[in-house]
């Protein structure tokens, strides 16, 4: 008789996942952010990540401010809630659209996110860490396998609290109050206002909070538009699938 062992729940590279993310989530608490929850297909997720952080339900465990964002639209939820420097996780599969643009806006608002699911992955450098079941089976997000990775989370994060001295970020290796590396690279921002005329600037919103930029190198801009900027400009406007049957709104320079 062959006997044959079953795949473990966590395996080495969800393990190792598991263990980077908890860190990240360690030291953004450590700063003082706020844990934002998504989870438009699964909302009983949402609430259960959420509880798990801001529930001290072992002796000595600090209470992480940890909400779950349930409304219809969480894009918008996420825009007036996440301050620069706050943590979005969500639970969705990966071809979610309201998670997908939560994701690929994320930068703009200063959030770091993390990726719960199984099936398909999210694009390679669609998300700061993926915490992903290699499964097809449709049943995954209803068995305890979900569960048990947030639950590892939750005491991960902890376990990292417990040695002080991880919970503080790596110097940046940029000193120089301009840096000629760092500012060949463009930086991602949200349209808040556009400009009232063409000579007018734009406020967006960055991973540095709100800015003024300058937008006639790419055209008219709406709210909630992407955009790359570099040195006070905008230099590109990012794709929108919501613009595709708008022929008037410019996408050159994408």
């Amino acid at each position: 008789m062959t006997v044959t062992s079953e795949a473990p729940l966590i395996d080495r590279d969800l393990a190792d996942d598991l263990a980077a993310a908890a860190l990240a989530l360690a030291r953004r608490f450590h700063a003082g952010a706020t844990l934002w929850v998504i989870s438009p297909q699964w909302e009983p997720h949402a609430h259960h990540v959420a509880v798990e952080f801001v529930h001290p339900v072992i002796m000595g465990k600090r209470a992480l401010p940890s909400v779950a964002l349930v409304e219809p639209d969480p894009v918008a939820q996420c825009r007036v809630s996440t301050r620069p420097g706050d943590v979005i996780i969500a639970v969705a599969s990966a071809d979610q659209p309201q998670v997908n643009d939560a994701m690929r806006r994320a930068p703009a608002w200063g959030a770091d996110t993390i990726w719960i699911g199984s099936g398909p992955r999210p694009e390679p450098g669609s998300v700061n860490h993926t915490l992903w079941v290699p499964s097809d089976d449709p049943m995954v997000p209803a068995t305890g396998r979900f569960v048990l990775m947030y639950h590892l989370l939750w005491e991960l994060t902890h376990v990292c609290f417990e040695h002080p001295g991880l919970l503080t970020m790596p110097a940046s290796e940029c000193t120089d109050e301009v840096c000629v590396t760092c500012s060949d690279e463009g930086r991602l921002a949200e349209v808040i206002v556009p400009p009232a005329t063409e000579l007018d600037e734009a406020l967006v919103r960055t991973d540095a909070g709100e800015e003024y930029i300058d937008v006639t190198a790419i055209g008219p801009v709406q709210v909630d538009d992407l955009v790359l900027i570099h040195g006070g400009a905008a230099i590109a406007l990012l794709d929108d699938p919501s613009h595709d049957d708008d022929p008037s709104h410019n996408t050159a320079g994408a």
